[in-house]
């Protein structure tokens, strides 16, 4: 296997893991502060605003590299082994299936967009009058 094959097989393992916290969070067997720090962590992971921005040289992805690997690791010491087991084979079954396409929105999207650029050319042309 290469290198690459590697990162990539372990950001799909990340991936699987963070959506397996998200599960654990929903899971009445876990503990509250469990749940509260699962649920930093995912909002963390999802969050397009870092702690170090990624444009600064090393620093700004070496938040990423400590601060989800050391808050997954602290996360799962805290969630029952059996719940966090089943919540990995959900989150393996879910992930392994194709994403549902919803046509409808991406068309009402489509139609929008549309929308607002004949407006924006409809509003440069009486501008340029």
């Amino acid at each position: 296997m290469t290198r690459f094959e590697t990162w990539r097989e372990r950001a799909s393992q990340l991936r699987r893991e963070v959506y397996a916290l998200y599960l654990a969070y929903k899971d009445p067997r876990v503990p509250w502060y469990a749940k509260l720090a699962a649920a930093c962590v995912v909002a963390y992971v999802f969050n397009p605003i870092d702690l170090i921005p990624d444009f600064i040289p090393v620093l700004g992805y070496l938040d990423d590299l400590l601060v989800v690997p050391l808050g997954i690791y602290l996360v799962l010491k805290w969630i029952p082994d059996e719940v966090m087991a089943e919540c990995r084979q959900k989150a393996q079954a879910a992930m392994s299936q194709p994403r549902p396409t919803n046509w409808l929105a991406a068309g009402i999207i489509v139609v929008i967009w549309i929308i607002v650029a004949a407006l924006v050319v409809l509003f440069a042309f009486r501008a340029m009058k």
